[in-house]
Formats: structure tokens, sequence, C-alpha cells
């Protein structure tokens, strides 16, 4: 903000708005975990974080809230994208992301629930299944490096009549996937960051950063703030403020359904490659996905709902998931993912001091925590 700006009293400029150690743009997941690392660190730090939305925008507060590291079929695709050692970095990276969030937070105040992470398999996918199944093996000895067992993945064909699903022939379960309530994530997480003495303010959309007199001049709709350095945590929508950069949006639509009495789901559900998903909370069922529709329509960082996605989602509910059962949606939404070519997260320095954690590729939940503290550790040490 400007000296001369009639808008904000003394006690507001005073109090509120001064120049920064840090801002960090995009309260998510990334950002505050980044603000919390740096006060931990050197607790004098001014640290500012700045949001465009009157909550967490992007996927922080819109996600499914699976604890996951990757289905059967999703660490075979990664070998063939990259290669094995990528896909035991990037399984290791998420394992420990995930232990991090837990410890970082506590379990209960995310409500952190372990029930297993299962991969369906439709009597069309035969092939697949059996290429999956043949492949557990190898994955949970390969594995072991990293999770320290052996037995991560097994077939769980014998569930599936329990959770009365209708044509699916096959099914995989991860015992070491688990849920939470990403509410209570964000609302845990902007507790800490409030008690260490980080500044977050809403509404506050950034339109550019520029370098002048040594400091970052972060340019937004509530005036100019400055600081000597930035980051840039704000994942699908990083792009916008740098083109050049390989995130792309992908938005993901939500249904969660009224409450269904003796609900028999218990866990977090996958099928079509991932691109479907599913799981319970207080006795509903979140379902989401339906990207692989239409790619390029669900490539933007618009929200809201498509009634393409919406009619093929209703329809799996109905017929697959909960078949031959009344069951209502109750809310419909959606969350803005980034994505891009390469499976690792985008950490490092864009031009002097400014700094950008991005490109969590659908897998915030599992990466957040440690991408925050690996950007903040990056910004810490150019001062």
């Amino acid at each position: 903000m400007t000296a001369q700006d009639p808008t904000f009293s003394y006690w507001e400029r005073t109090a509120f708005i001064y120049n920064a150690d840090v801002i960090i743009i995009g309260s998510g997941l990334v950002g505050l975990s980044a603000a919390l690392h740096l006060k931990r660190q050197q607790p004098l730090l001014k640290v500012t974080v700045l949001d465009r939305g009157f909550l967490p925008s992007g996927a922080s507060t819109k996600n499914a809230g699976f604890a996951c590291f990757g289905t059967v079929s999703e660490q075979l695709g990664y070998i063939i994208r990259s290669s094995e050692a990528e896909m035991l970095r990037m399984v290791d990276y998420k394992y420990r992301g995930l232990q991090r969030l837990r410890a970082n937070l506590g379990e209960d105040n995310i409500r952190y629930e372990q029930h297993g992470g299962y991969e369906l398999f439709t009597t069309s996918e035969k092939e697949e299944a059996e290429l999956c199944i043949e492949a557990i093996p190898y994955l949970n000895k390969f594995l072991s490096e990293v999770i320290g067992d052996t037995d991560i993945y097994a077939v769980a064909d014998a569930k599936i009549t329990g959770f009365s699903f209708e044509g699916v022939s096959r099914m995989i379960v991860n015992k070491y996937e688990g849920q939470i309530h990403t509410g209570h994530m964000m609302r845990t997480l902007l507790y800490k960051a409030y008690e260490a003495g980080v500044l977050v303010l809403n509404n506050c959309m950034v339109d550019r950063i520029e370098i002048e007199n040594s400091h970052q001049s972060t340019y937004t709709n509530q005036g100019v703030f400055k600081a000597k350095k930035v980051i840039v945590a704000n994942n699908a929508f990083a792009s916008q403020l740098y083109p050049d950069l390989d995130v792309v949006p992908g938005r993901g639509q939500v249904l969660v359904t009224k409450p269904i009495p003796n609900l028999k789901l218990k866990g977090t559900y996958h099928f079509n490659e991932g691109y479907y998903y599913f799981r319970n909370i207080d006795n509903r069922v979140l379902f989401g996905g339906g990207r692989n529709i239409d790619f390029k329509a669900e490539e933007t960082a618009d929200f809201g709902n498509t009634e393409q996605v919406k009619n093929q989602l209703t329809q799996y509910l109905h017929e697959m998931i909960l078949p031959n059962q009344p069951v209502e949606i109750d809310y419909w939404w959606s969350g803005i993912m980034g994505f891009g070519e390469e499976l690792s997260p985008i950490i490092k320095e864009l031009k002097p001091n400014v700094f950008c954690a991005v490109r969590c590729n659908g897998m915030g939940i599992a990466m957040g925590s440690l991408v925050g503290e690996e950007v903040a550790e990056l910004t810490l040490l150019s001062f």
C-alpha cells in the first residue's frame, strides 16, 4: 500500500499493512505450510499471506480429502511415463508428505481415518485388472523400501459384495491409505499460522509482481504490498502470473449425497485409472471426477459444474456405487488443481527473490506439506 492511499487508516497501515519480509501468494496447504516453516525457522520474519478468495481458493478446501499415495494402475502408469526410480521417488515423497501432515497438525484435528484405499475394476476391464493384480508382488517388494512393509497392496475381491457395488469384478486394496476432512485441516493450519504471527489477508487478487527499489512489489486489487521475497504458491493459478510455467489448470467436479442410513462404504475408492474417486464422509458419499470426459473443457481456472460431467457422475452413483438404493444429492462443487507434463512439483526461484511451489498434479494433500517446507527453505537460503 502506498503512504498516500486514503483508503486505510493509520491503525490499519501500522498493524496490517507493512513492508513484509516474505509475501506468500496462496493460503492453501502449500502456502500456509511455507509460512509456518518460515516462522518456525526464523520467528522474527514478517510473513504475509494473500489469497484471492474469501476462503482458500483452488483445491485445498475443495478436494476429496484423500490421504493417498497411488493405486497400482497409477504406479504402473508412472513407470511408463518416467521410470521405476522416479515412481519410487514420488511414492516416497507423497508417503513422507502424508506423515508430515499428520504430525504437524495432529490426526484428530484433521479427522484422519485409515480405512484403506481401493482400486475398482469393472467387468469390462478384465485385462487391466489382471495386469494390475499380477504386478502386486513386484510393487509390494519394490515399495517396501519406502513403506517399510511388503504387504501394501492386496486383492480384495471378497469385499465387493459387502460394499454392494454393481458391475465391479475385481478390487485391490492399499491398507496404508486413509482420508481426512480438508475443512478441518485448513482451519487447523490457519489457527497455527495466526498463533505463529502470520498475517493472512483474503479477497486479495494478485495482478503482477515487479521489482522496485530492491523490493518486490505485489500489485493487487487491494493495493500494492512490498516485501523482500515473494513465494508463489497458488498452484493452478500460477500460470496467470507466469505463463511460461508448466502448470495447466484441471477442474475437478464433486458431489456429496444426503445422509444414507446404514452406509456400507468405508475408505477411499478409485476407478477408471483414477479419473473417478469416492469415499464415505459423515454417513454420506462424496464422489468426484470425470475430467477425462473432455480434458480440454476441464483445463480451466473457472469454477463450476457441467451437465455432461454431472450426468456421468450421477449415473455411476446410482448404477455402480449405490445401486438399487434411494439416494439424493445434497451438494455440488468444483476445485481447480494444477497439472503438468512432469510428475514432480515445481519448486524453484523464478527470478531473483521470487520463488514458486506449484503443480501438485492432483496430489496436494500428500505433497503439500513438504512442498511448502521446501520452498520455505529455498527462500531462507536467499536471505
